[in-house]
């Protein structure tokens, strides 16, 4: 499936950059994806996470219709004896986006990027049975194991979380 959205990587960040990533993360919390902040979730927070965010990873955005509505980091700050690896963290698709190959355009272009900056080996976590976990298993990365209650999903019940790897 071809994606619909622009992927590009943000240089910088702009306001209205960081509000549309914002609504981006709210709609996922209020969707109910575990991606470390809990209900009720604010804008503003939002925002918040992702000024500071901008400043430590690459940050990808999905554009539609000129529009954030989905994004993925690549952390490439790792200690000395790792320079081969990257993390790839909070995987977002505003839930009215999802369905249409934005999330594995997303990945795609991360580990493209974690490739062109000499990265050979990616890591990740998902809460288990998510949609995300499907998409990471279709798109060859292989998974570790599970860690039970690891985290809590933004309702404040349990969340197992499963860890993958891949190699670039």
């Amino acid at each position: 499936m071809t994606s619909p959205a622009e992927i590009s990587v943000l240089a910088s960040v702009t306001a209205t950059d960081l509000a549309e990533l914002a609504e981006v993360l709210v709609d996922c919390v209020a969707g109910g994806a575990s991606v470390s902040f809990m209900s009720p979730f604010e804008h503003e927070n939002g925002k918040a996470f992702f000024a500071k965010i901008a400043g430590e990873a690459a940050l990808f955005v999905a554009r539609v219709a000129g529009r954030i509505v989905g994004t993925v980091q690549l952390g490439l700050a790792m200690p000395p004896n790792q320079p081969h690896r990257a993390d790839i963290r909070k995987l977002l698709v505003r839930q009215s986006a999802r369905g249409r190959g934005i999330g594995i355009a997303l990945m795609t272009a991360a580990e493209e990027a974690a490739r062109a900056r000499g990265r050979t080996l990616l890591v990740l976590d998902t809460a288990l049975g998510d949609n995300a976990e499907r998409l990471y298993t279709r798109a060859g990365w292989t998974r570790v194991g599970v860690i039970p209650n690891y985290a809590l999903f933004p309702d404040g019940s349990p969340c197992d979380t499963v860890y993958f790897w891949k190699q670039v």
